[in-house]
């Protein structure tokens, strides 16, 4: 999920490690590593605060899927993929 929410944003890994204070490195490492990897709950949190904090909303998994969108868009509708 995070590539996809870097996607969304236009970020690449520098920029989200910018606006997390999460370094480029351990970004990409885990972004590189499979699905059941994991971060630090201090950089786990670092990284979905950044995104929050950009609009972005993660979408727990209830059924139909975990997803991100983005929380409200310009026209006040949301967005979600």
């Amino acid at each position: 999920m995070c590539k996809a929410a870097r996607a969304f944003l236009g970020w690449q890994q520098a920029d989200l490690g910018t606006a997390s204070g999460v370094s480029k490195s351990t970004i990409g490492a885990f972004e590189a590593k499979e699905e059941t990897a994991y971060l630090t709950s201090m950089n786990n949190k670092a990284l979905v605060e950044a995104f929050e904090h950009a609009g972005l909303e993660f979408i727990p998994e209830n059924g139909g899927g975990a997803g991100i969108r983005f929380r409200n868009r310009a026209d006040g509708t949301r967005d979600e993929h």
